[in-house]
């Protein structure tokens, strides 16, 4: 997620723009527990679940609601008994039409999931994963998956990240045969890529900042320190790049399918929390959407006063323009 959105919109908050704007997500009465066949109709991966409750009697539950008046479901699994306080997995299925990201879908600093899949993964105190697939049948073209494990984990071992990658992926491949989606799917992950922000010189970045910053660029600008993240095809992703004016920064993002109409809704909501950010959006093919790419100077503020930016406009779009091409490029969107 943004800083912008780390600093201003709370689940809360959020949950009232939402509410304001008309959008209302509602559910259904909590199921009794249910037979794994039927959870989720059939989508969870029940397997890979007992993979990751390392063999575990498993107990499941599940329900259906509406969000932007489109059909999603949720539902858990978990060890038996373990009712209040214990470990569960989570999975929501929901349409792209229903344009709301969550969880790892919406988190810059999630890595890309890989193996084919259009997904990201957040190995954090809440670990999660979200992986967005084509699918022509359902209102906007694509199925979203999110899954997590809503308690505060400080560390899950190994096979733990592995299982709830699988579980997610696992998950999405039956739902999307469930569906009648005809996207390409991605391979069983075999392991999870847990690299976690890395801050190197620009001229030898890597990760989701690597193609930005030209010689030129880190001449006139002074840029010799970048921040990123793994690169692939997260479903948002980020490249922050150190200026000279001490504590200043840019950043720069991109999001794709629903955290692009996320965003979207929620810069056009709130225009002053994006004063002085330039913006530019490209369609890609399938649940992929439109892809939407920001250029930030941070921070906006200072001395309780708005600040004014360091890099010029002119400079700031060859940035975004190179940001949104690699990443585009990454993601089989290619920019022009």
């Amino acid at each position: 997620m943004t800083g912008r959105r780390r600093t201003r919109a709370t689940v809360p908050a959020l949950a009232l723009a939402l509410t304001a704007g008309g959008l209302i997500w509602g559910f259904g009465p909590w199921d009794e527990e249910s037979d794994p066949a039927d959870t989720c109709r059939g989508s969870l991966a029940v397997e890979e679940a007992g993979e990751f409750f390392g063999g575990a009697e498993l107990e499941f539950r599940g329900h259906t609601g509406e969000w932007m008046g489109h059909g999603t479901e949720y539902c858990t699994a978990q060890a038996r008994g373990e009712e209040s306080g214990g470990v569960r997995l989570e999975l929501s299925l929901r349409p792209a039409a229903a344009h709301r990201a969550a969880g790892a879908a919406e988190k810059t600093s999630a890595a890309p999931i890989g193996y084919g899949w259009n997904g990201s993964f957040d190995a954090g105190y809440n670990p999660a994963a979200a992986v967005l697939v084509d699918c022509a049948p359902l209102p906007g073209k694509g199925l979203l998956v999110l899954a997590d494990v809503p308690e505060d984990i400080r560390e899950l071992s190994s096979e733990q990240v592995r299982g709830l990658a699988r579980f997610t992926t696992e998950s999405a491949r039956r739902a999307a045969k469930r569906f009648g989606c005809e996207g390409p799917l991605g391979k069983r992950p075999s392991t999870v890529d847990r690299t976690a922000w890395q801050k190197l010189p620009v001229a030898r970045t890597k990760g989701t900042c690597r193609d930005v910053v030209t010689a030129r660029d880190s001449a006139r600008l002074g840029l010799t320190t970048a921040s990123e993240i793994p690169a692939g095809r997260a479903l948002t992703e980020e490249c922050s790049l150190d200026l000279p004016a001490k504590g200043r920064h840019v950043r720069l993002t991109a999001y794709y399918g629903p955290s692009a109409q996320q965003e979207m809704y929620l810069d056009k909501r709130y225009p002053g929390s994006v004063k002085g950010a330039l913006m530019r959006s490209h369609p890609c093919e399938g649940a992929l959407d439109t892809a939407y790419f920001k250029f930030e100077e941070l921070p906006r503020e200072d001395a309780g006063k708005a600040a004014r930016n360091t890099v010029r406009g002119e400079d700031g779009r060859r940035l975004l323009t190179a940001f949104a091409t690699a990443s585009g490029a990454r993601h089989g969107c290619p920019v022009g």
